[in-house]
């Protein structure tokens, strides 16, 4: 490939990555573009975790081997295996030098002392790979993992000057993860209630809107359990708003613990004194069971008078949900009335037979200027 190829190829990585919306679509960019880059079979990208001493692998592309997959869960390498990455890169770093990456094949040396090069060797010739280039990837100046392409054998093997362009994409690749790092700490905070580490109500309005279509498409069961904290106004009053924040942090415990009891359950503050969990899946019954807990576990928190509760479920009789709006509506009158009646236990829209109490409040009209019952929506200017 000629200086033009190769330039072309460097802006094709940078847009792939560029591109990509969640980190492993970046990782996926990077070792593809990469692989076509220099031409290879195969590409991996992978990261050094460590604390855990090891390089984890996060992406491979290409001519995989029955081993490998595209995103694997568990495969990682003791960093003991590869000390090039903590070693070798330090000593030329500390001299003055510059990160380069290396080539080897299968032809090189498989006995001896247990090094990096020979556990690379018996890798080449396990997955039946000619050779390969390794680039480290560094990141804030500092080796964030490495960049691995391999041909298959009967390819031509690596050059010096492959060696130098593989350099030249690991910077790119840097840059690519760098930007993403900084899109996903955006967006963590853009999704994320401050001051309990919860998700926040932006949050709540998109995964709830995604579950509302898949409840049409296939009939999921999607729930909302609506809670307010009570008491939060006099412990501020009288304690001070740092007391009331330590409140509000440790109901936001209580809430993401009782929120695992339903697999992938959103968990989230809503603002002020108001929570919710958002469950896609589970039914009805465990979404109660589950809000039965939460107002056990917040009666007994040593702060606040525990709380309201209500919950609204499309594996109830609640009629026709076609938007989450409605969905909010109903769980936030089974909330109200949690409140008006000071109940310790979830109040369940739908559960009082075809004259539910909490279904009429949701469907009546809006309530008189000043009423307390607010029901939120995206399109609801009380909201």
């Amino acid at each position: 490939m000629g200086e033009d190829g190769r330039l072309r190829a460097v802006v094709a990585l940078a847009q792939g990555m560029a591109a990509a919306r969640t980190p492993r679509e970046s990782w996926r960019a990077a070792a593809l573009g990469a692989r076509d880059a220099l031409d290879g079979s195969f590409a991996a990208l992978s990261v050094w975790e460590r604390e855990q001493g090891r390089l984890r692998v996060l992406a491979n592309v290409g001519e995989r081997a029955p081993d490998e997959e595209e995103f694997p869960e568990g495969e990682a390498y003791p960093v003991h295996q590869f000390p090039e990455i903590t070693e070798f890169l330090h000593e030329r770093w500390a001299g003055g030098g510059e990160p380069n990456a290396w080539v080897e094949t299968a032809e090189g040396p498989a006995q001896g002392p247990a090094e990096y090069c020979h556990q690379r060797v018996a890798a080449l010739r396990r997955r039946g790979r000619g050779c390969c280039v390794v680039a480290p990837v560094v990141l804030h100046g500092r080796a964030w993992g490495e960049l691995y392409v391999a041909r298959r054998i009967g390819a031509p093997v690596f050059g010096r000057g492959d060696a130098d362009f593989a350099t030249v994409l690991a910077s790119v690749v840097a840059a690519g993860i760098a930007q993403t790092e900084r899109l996903e700490e955006a967006r963590r905070l853009a999704f994320t209630d401050a001051l309990t580490g919860l998700a926040n109500r932006r949050a709540v309005d998109m995964r709830l809107d995604e579950a509302i279509e898949r409840h049409q498409r296939d009939g999921e069961v999607v729930s909302l359990v609506v809670c307010d904290l009570n008491g939060l106004k006099k412990v501020n009053d009288t304690r001070g708003h740092a007391v009331g924040d330590r409140l509000l942090e440790r109901f936001g415990s209580v809430l993401s613990l009782c929120g695992a009891m339903l697999p992938g359950a959103l968990a989230a503050r809503l603002g002020g004194d108001e929570f919710c969990l958002l469950a896609v899946g589970p039914a009805a019954d465990e979404v109660v069971r589950a809000a039965d807990e939460l107002c056990r576990r917040a009666a007994e928190l040593e702060l606040g008078e525990g709380v309201a509760c209500g919950v609204a479920s499309t594996g109830d009789d609640i009629g026709p949900v076609r938007s989450g709006r409605r969905l909010f509506r109903l769980a936030d009158a089974a909330q109200y009335r949690a409140k008006a009646e000071r109940a310790r236990k979830p109040v369940v829209a739908g559960r009082e037979g075809p004259d539910d109490p909490v279904v009429r409040l949701a469907d009546a009209p809006p309530p008189a200027a000043g009423e307390r019952r607010r029901f939120r929506g995206r399109h609801d200017p009380r909201r």
